[in-house]
């Protein structure tokens, strides 16, 4: 997945490759027709974005760092790079659509990271699809600027809070016949669900509370989505989402919110399967188009795993199995054009589709 195995697979040269890496392609275009052409119309589209560390050694790496690697769960040097994706909320699959590296903090001394997640986001706005109109994020994204900056673009945001978040009830008695009118009607205690209004339940032990409530912090107010766990009666756990849309079902917010994880298996698959963490470039250009590249191949894997399936059976997608079946292919058509045979003698042999998964993962 670096230039030296490209070119191994490749009558190519390797310095071909590292020329080729500094063309400019449109991929937020190009990721973003795949999606319309093939994604049912009717299906609901979610907007996600996150950011993932990526391991780099050398001191000459554009970009280079320090950011927080969750694998490892501290802070360590490297480099980190942003994802803007959609998912399709009926299949529940994600697609990339644009991959945007981070800075180093000496480069850009001015602006701080969130402000660099919010103008990919702004950048990258006109290629989301037309009816896209909510965006998931992890809590790390729960910040007024970035809250607020998303607003204006006109994308509400679907979020996770602290335990010990800073909100306020909406004061909802009669007013006084004269002076300031009374806003607030005292603080939110999140271990307490007194005040919250019941839902639904979940599943067995797992109930729904929701509230608007105002938030201190991002200075607005908000729709609470407050699922609470009581399997162990003795320990209780909650976790806090919640809307910037206050008319939004607090069960759709519940349910967009956990599809925000299919951005988590395009940064595991891509750095699997299709070489994300292996650029060994140096220079921002070429990283950043290793980085789209990467998440492009993993969309056409995925799309050609939808054309081959069958209606009526689940579909199963394995990243292995579809690099396991291009293997094969490659290695294919490598033996019939060194070897002079008929490609269409061989292609309409009962054991080529045999040839062809040999070595995939059973669905």
């Amino acid at each position: 997945m670096n230039f030296t195995n490209l070119s191994r697979y490749s009558a190519l040269n390797e310095r071909t490759y590292r020329r080729q890496f500094e063309q400019e392609v449109e991929f937020a275009q190009l990721n973003r027709t795949l999606v319309e052409q093939y994604t049912d119309p009717t299906h609901q589209l979610l907007a996600v974005m996150d950011c993932s560390f990526i391991a780099k050694s050398g001191k000459a790496t554009c970009g280079r760092d320090w950011y927080w690697n969750g694998c490892a769960n501290r802070v360590e040097q490297g480099l980190e790079v942003s994802l803007i994706g959609v998912v399709d909320v009926e299949a529940q699959t994600g697609y990339a659509l644009s991959a945007q590296q981070t800075f180093a903090q000496k480069d850009l001394p001015d602006l701080t990271r969130m402000d660099q997640y919010l103008y990919h986001l702004d950048t990258m706005r006109c290629e989301l699809p037309p009816s896209v109109k909510y965006l998931a994020v992890d809590g790390a994204y729960a910040k007024e600027n970035f809250i607020t900056g998303a607003v204006q673009l006109e994308l509400h945001v679907i979020s996770k809070l602290r335990c010990d978040a800073n909100l306020r009830w909406l004061y909802m008695g009669e007013q006084k016949p004269r002076g300031r009118r009374r806003k607030y009607d005292g603080k939110v205690e999140l271990s307490h669900q007194e005040r919250l209004t019941f839902v639904e339940t979940l599943r067995p032990g797992v109930d729904l509370y929701t509230a608007t409530v105002f938030h201190v912090s991002l200075k607005r107010t908000i729709r609470l989505a407050y699922p609470l766990n009581r399997s162990n009666p003795t320990k209780p756990r909650f976790v806090v989402l919640f809307s910037t849309d206050v008319e939004q079902d607090p069960l759709e917010i519940y349910r967009l919110y956990s599809l925000r994880f299919q951005v988590e298996f395009l940064f595991r698959d891509a750095k699997q399967f299709t070489g994300l963490a292996d650029c060994q470039a140096r220079d921002c250009v070429k990283l950043e188009f290793h980085f789209n590249a990467s998440f492009t191949a993993l969309n056409l894997a995925k799309i050609e795993a939808h054309q081959q399936h069958h209606a009526g059976t689940p579909l199963t997608f394995s990243m292995a199995s579809m690099k396991r079946r291009a293997l094969n292919e490659h290695l294919l058509e490598r033996f019939i054009s060194n070897l002079d045979l008929s490609p269409s003698v061989i292609k309409a042999h009962p054991n080529y589709e045999k040839l062809r998964n040999y070595g995939m993962i059973a669905a």
